[in-house]
């Protein structure tokens, strides 16, 4: 089997009103299987549509799972669809109708007439038993004219059916056409502090086309994401096809690596502190709150992060260092953010503080961005440290960056007290 598709039907999906977690889902339950998805399709209720889509999606793929459009309403055009997309005529099937009739029987009400639609399948298909649903799912093998097939599954998109459905019926049946003895794994490797290109210039060939094991780089609000990715016979035989490249990246990038698959920056932190016995607090004017919500999220028994300031303007600043520092240095340097660490630190009685900014309100003198100054305060050293940054790029990732610059700045300080 070389290639899957999976496709996902109905208007809700097309229309942004309901996220298609299906695909996701599917698509990780498939590479555990050691299938791998070259496409992803999602259609609306319209039948050519789906008629075309199934005609393409059985022409380029070995195996296509689909989900959705199983249903008993007119806009349901799954079974249609796929029947003409093959070819091949509707039959009713008796022994799936007894079933769906037997469920109603069991829920005390009386079968609609329009029920006995979801017991009509492509002559010639299997029927895929849904144990709590009336949408049987439908498992049909297309023999294409190179001499070669592509079998089709078809599901309800109701998640919990189409979930239990994969476990009973399809996770086996996919196992025995690929012979099982193969899986396809993944690890993330998750890095902060350069910009995506410089980042992939510091790997030595890692992301060419056709390496083995595949090495992706995606960036989500100033975060890169290294994804490897290979095929083997088992977990361990994954693990260690991966394990060069994992530690070339891990030699090349240095501390830029802060951590591993689901993690962030706050994980990090958070891990550090308490390894090391430290408290935390934060004084946040730039970023709005994000640093006290993602270390509260990261630190839930409260072991580490005792809680902070969050400043709005220049009078609450004034809580956290003097007028005098304010008018003198202005609201974006490290004089005043360094004072706000400081204070931070003595009024929560914590061993270390983290400081961020007031951000600028224009780049209007001559262009130039303005600057974005973070602090760290602890107690072995009285001046702290400071560093500042541009303050460039869309709005929308500008606070999570700056909240992120700000831990990563705290991040390498633990680093260096290891």
């Amino acid at each position: 089997m070389k290639y899957a598709e999976v496709i996902a039907i109905g208007d809700e999906l097309t229309s942004g009103l309901r996220l298609d977690t299906n695909s996701q889902w599917l698509s990780e339950r498939l590479g555990e299987l050691g299938v791998r998805v070259m496409y992803h399709a999602t259609v609306g209720d319209d039948l050519a549509a789906n008629v075309r889509v199934f005609r393409e999606a059985i022409a380029r793929a070995d195996l296509v799972v689909c989900t959705g459009g199983l249903g008993p309403t007119a806009d349901d055009l799954t079974r249609p669809a796929l029947a003409d997309a093959v070819g091949l005529d509707l039959i009713q099937d008796d022994a799936a109708l007894a079933t769906i009739r037997s469920m109603f029987a069991r829920r005390k009400r009386e079968m609609p007439e329009r029920n006995v639609s979801q017991a009509q399948f492509p002559a010639g298909s299997r029927v895929v038993p849904n144990p709590h649903g009336t949408a049987p799912g439908i498992d049909l093998t297309v023999a294409r004219k190179n001499g070669t097939s592509c079998r089709v599954f078809a599901l309800p998109g109701v998640p919990a059916e189409m979930r239990e459905m994969w476990h009973v019926t399809l996770a086996p049946a996919i196992s025995e056409m690929t012979g099982g003895g193969r899986v396809i794994r993944h690890r993330r490797i998750k890095c902060f502090g350069v910009g995506e290109s410089d980042l992939e210039n510091m790997l030595p060939d890692l992301i060419r086309r056709g390496r083995e094991p595949t090495v992706g780089i995606t960036v989500s609000q100033a975060t890169i994401t290294l994804r490897v990715t290979t095929a083997g016979s088992s977990d361990a035989d994954c693990a260690q096809r991966m394990a060069p490249t994992l530690q070339t990246i891990r030699d090349c990038l240095g501390d830029l690596v802060f951590g591993e698959e689901d993690d962030e920056l706050q994980h990090a932190v958070v891990r550090m502190l308490k390894s090391q016995g430290l408290t935390l607090s934060v004084a946040e004017w730039g970023s709005g709150g994000l640093l006290s919500q993602w270390l509260s999220d990261a630190d839930e028994a409260g072991e580490c992060f005792l809680g902070g300031f969050i400043v709005r303007g220049q009078r609450q600043s004034q809580l956290l260092a003097s007028p005098n520092l304010l008018a003198e240095h202005g609201l974006h340097s490290t004089h005043l953010v360094q004072a706000m660490a400081q204070r931070c630190r003595e009024q929560f009685a914590t061993d270390m503080a983290l400081a961020i900014s007031a951000f600028p309100h224009s780049d209007a003198d001559g262009g130039v961005p303005g600057r974005v100054a973070f602090a760290v305060a602890s107690e072995s050293d009285a001046g702290g440290e400071t560093h500042d940054s541009p303050f460039a790029g869309h709005p929308d990732i500008l606070k999570p960056r700056a909240a992120k610059q700000a831990l990563d700045l705290l991040r390498k300080r633990l680093l260096r007290r290891q």
